[in-house]
């Protein structure tokens, strides 16, 4: 079975770009057929504010109304993912820049208004409206559509912008992107799963950058978590991990996005093993 790495890429690579140049090289430097999904979160704030729209998040997660999603959708579709595309074309991959709605990639569903309370649990009362955001399941990702543009020697670049197949665009996030298109691709690939971020991996010790667990298995997950070794957001990114492996995808990588020529030579970041 051949294999495909899935790459999600985001904050402050997308936002430097020399750092977001060096990370298309080595993107590009990496063998056989790839995918790479991008957020952009920052950028969009920042874009919104120059036009009077302010941000609005709730635990970490951006309301999307009606002129937030055009804001999100001009940024993430536009600006971003065809400065990628363009670049990636420059170093020599034929890349295609794309939102769920192209190819009917990925559709999503509206996600429902929920009650809940600052901690996130339910809470009778406390009802949150998240507006134009899109929801993933199993069946939300089109993995002949992505296989025959992999077939045709492209390289898709997602961005975070889907759609629920009735008109209406829709703002999912890129994490739940990549992991969802590695696990519906991984009946036809070996899979693997990359994020990078700002860390160098999982981390013993959050001060001292050199502490990376090279390697976690899905049963000592909750050993981590319980000497502290893991914890805050690195739980839900973990956690997320581990489900994609359960559903198909061969392993899940952590790791810096400066660090992405290592993957190649087996010392990029944390892997996540069955």
């Amino acid at each position: 079975m051949k294999q495909l790495t899935i790459i999600k890429i985001g904050g402050n690579v997308i936002d430097n770009s020399e750092n977001l140049h060096h990370f298309l090289l080595d993107f590009t430097a990496l063998p056989g057929d790839k995918i790479l999904v991008h957020g952009g979160g920052k950028i969009a704030t920042e874009l919104g504010e120059s036009l009077g729209i302010e941000a609005k998040m709730v635990e970490g997660r951006r309301i999307t109304d009606i002129e937030t999603l055009r804001i999100v959708t001009m940024v993430y579709a536009g600006l971003i993912n065809k400065n990628m595309v363009a670049q990636l074309q420059a170093k020599g991959s034929n890349a295609i820049g794309l939102t769920g709605a192209d190819a009917n990639i990925i559709k999503a569903k509206k996600r429902p208004v929920v009650k809940v309370s600052p901690s996130g649990r339910d809470l009778e009362g406390a009802v949150i409206d998240y507006g134009f955001v899109g929801d993933l399941d199993e069946n939300s990702v089109s993995a002949e559509a992505l296989n025959n543009l992999l077939k045709a020697g492209l390289v898709p670049v997602l961005c975070a912008i889907t759609h629920d197949g009735d008109t209406q665009l829709l703002n999912t996030n890129a994490d739940t992107i990549a992991s969802s298109v590695a696990v519906a691709m991984s009946g036809l690939y070996e899979t693997r799963l990359v994020y990078c971020f700002e860390k160098k991996g999982v981390l013993r010790d959050v001060n001292d950058d050199d502490s990376v667990v090279r390697e976690i298995r899905a049963d000592e997950f909750d050993g981590l978590k319980a000497d502290g070794t893991v914890q805050g957001g690195m739980i839900p990114k973990l956690h997320n991990a581990f489900e994609a492996i359960k559903k198909g995808v061969s392993a899940v990588y952590i790791g810096k996005a400066d660090e992405l020529d290592e993957l190649t030579n087996g010392t990029f970041g944390t892997k996540m093993l069955k």
